[in-house]
């Protein structure tokens, strides 16, 4: 209790402290684990502890990268971030390679992988760097997408060589080694592939159409973390994959959506406690002792991935502010960088040595980020004057990018809720061949529209990973036909920070409330319940009485006005 109890408040505090400062919280974490570390005085947390609740955040990072991979994002710019990514990463293993050889004496297999590591940009900074500057959505945002896909696939296969390199023992027992780990692997996969395609969804649509929200997240939960100690107890695969490929059999199904915004808090929490663990670890005495080798892989960070990625995209014809850009955002290695290390010397391939130096460049690149963004943007400026770079990209000309595959939703409506106000709202879109989506929280509901054939949702709309599946962005209307006053505040904020020219129409069950969504929320329409029968009523009574219908029509809406 006191090492969960410690090491999660002082997350919190080191966190809270990053993000004042503008700096990710992960550095807060790591600053969290120094200080209840043996090598710093006061409260030393059970290391034990630390590492089985690291295990845990490990194998839930990797569910949620599972939950959110989706081929689609390769498609868009395949022809560049296929290549380009494979060719980074494979110049970046190489020079950190290099790096750890001169520097910590390693192996070639604890070379190759601390090389890996130096290789791996981070996607949560990369993405909330580039989301801070506007320029997620734009051409650089989707090659940067489909980069850290590609980065993400790539750490992904290295789990799976891992324990092969570990058993190796030298270069002439690595066939069998990994001839054992791919059969193991083929094995793992025939049992995902008859449990996660078959099974899974059929007890998840079970658990669903239960109602009870408890147990489907329980039931999520209980998926990647038994996925992740099954495949390592069974088949000796890596509990971090295990829980990889069970994210993305649940993602591809109709259930995926709500299984990520229920474990998103849980994967939040043990997450902050793995970097905590590596914080742990870190004795500051060793990163000053070795000065140099700190310098040469940060060096080797910067040259590896920022300068390989500008270098790359300029040779596959991308323009140069995107380019800079691209490469500005991604000159940096974070979580996956730290998971590799770990596991290599969890597995004996990697010096406990070089942890030190790779927490100081894994600081140091995200610490930098911000200015690196600056120096490519003038670095854009720069090259687009040089009239060298003005005639090379004129005889080359730029590369096209494809555009990304149609998913369907695009200029709808989005209906919130499909009871007895949704419902009707939904039959006169239809009648008039107007595209909607609905977001439903019945499962049998959805169940019953999805064979009807129509657009829908499961899940709960203020959770944003919900909301995300009916693409706001590009709706041009939401229709909250939820019956829940607050939940409509939420689900509409969300909506529009996705998109903020949406037109908004909701319920409201009181006066109060509606004054407060029509006066300060701007929605376009909203209609209480009780009024609109009154109103109906009162205009029934004057037509029948002899006022006129303009007059009555004027009264109507007089009264609804609150005039």
């Amino acid at each position: 209790m006191a090492t969960l109890v410690v090491g999660l408040a002082l997350a919190f505090a080191f966190g809270l402290g990053a993000r004042m400062l503008r700096l990710p919280p992960l550095l807060g974490y790591i600053a969290a684990g120094i200080a209840v570390g043996p090598y710093t005085p006061g409260f030393v947390a059970d290391p034990g502890i630390t590492a089985a609740l690291a295990e845990i955040g490990v194998a839930l990072l990797l569910f949620a990268v599972g939950l959110h991979f989706r081929a689609r994002d390769l498609l868009a710019v395949w022809r560049i971030a296929l290549p380009g990514a494979l060719a980074q990463v494979t110049f970046g293993t190489l020079l950190g390679a290099a790096v750890g050889a001169l520097a910590f004496g390693l192996g070639w297999a604890g070379a190759i992988i601390f090389g890996l590591a130096l290789a791996i940009s981070s996607t949560a900074v990369s993405t909330r760097a580039l989301d801070e500057r506007g320029r997620l959505g734009g051409e650089a945002g989707r090659i940067a997408l489909g980069w850290l896909v590609v980065q993400d696939l790539v750490v992904v296969l290295a789990l799976v060589l891992l324990p092969g390199l570990a058993n190796a023992g030298d270069a002439g027992g690595l066939p069998a080694a990994l001839a054992g780990t791919l059969l193991q692997l083929l094995a793992f996969l025939a049992a995902m592939a008859l449990g996660g395609r078959v099974l899974l969804p059929r007890i998840m649509a079970r658990v669903a159409a239960t109602g009870s929200r408890e147990l489907f997240t329980l039931a999520v939960i209980v998926t990647a973390l038994g996925t992740a100690f099954g495949s390592s107890a069974l088949f000796g695969v890596s509990p971090a994959l295990g829980a990889f490929f069970a994210g993305v059999l649940l993602g591809e199904s109709p259930l995926g959506h709500q299984a990520a915004a229920d474990t998103v808090p849980l994967q939040r929490v043990f997450v902050a406690l793995f970097f905590v663990s590596v914080g742990g670890l870190v004795d500051p005495v060793a990163i000053l002792a070795m000065p140099w080798a700190s310098v040469a892989t940060l060096i080797a960070v910067l040259l590896g991935t920022g300068g390989a990625i500008l270098a790359l995209l300029l040779a596959l014809r991308v323009p140069v502010p995107a380019a800079t850009t691209v490469a500005g955002a991604m000159a940096q290695i974070g979580e996956f960088s730290l998971l590799l290390a770990q596991l290599g010397i969890t597995a004996g391939l990697l010096a406990v040595e070089t942890r030190g130096p790779l927490l100081a460049a894994v600081t140091l690149t995200i610490l930098t980020t911000p200015l690196m963004q600056i120096l490519a943007d003038r670095l854009a400026l720069w090259l687009e004057g040089t009239r060298r770079v003005q005639v090379w990209q004129k005889r080359r000309g730029h590369a096209r990018l494809s555009k990304p595959p149609p998913q369907g939703l695009e200029g709808h409506a989005i209906l919130v809720g499909h009871g007895r106000v949704g419902r009707i709202v939904a039959q006169a879109l239809h009648r008039h061949d107007q595209p909607y989506v609905v977001v439903e929280a019945d499962h049998a509901a959805t169940e019953a529209l999805r064979l009807a054939g129509v657009p829908v949702v499961w899940g709960d709309a203020t959770r944003a990973e919900v909301l995300q599946a009916a693409r706001p962005e590009t709706a041009r209307m939401i229709v909250l036909a939820m019956p829940e006053a607050t939940g409509c505040r939420r689900v509409l904020d969300l909506a529009r920070a996705a998109n903020p020219a949406i037109i908004a129409a909701a319920r409201a069950h009181d006066d109060e409330e509606a004054a407060f969504l029509e006066r300060e929320q701007g929605m376009g329409l909203v209609v209480m319940g009780e009024r609109e029968i009154a109103l109906g009523m009162a205009d029934f009574a004057m037509t029948r009485l002899g006022v006129s219908a303009d007059d009555a029509l004027r009264t109507v809406e007089d009264l609804r006005a609150g005039r």
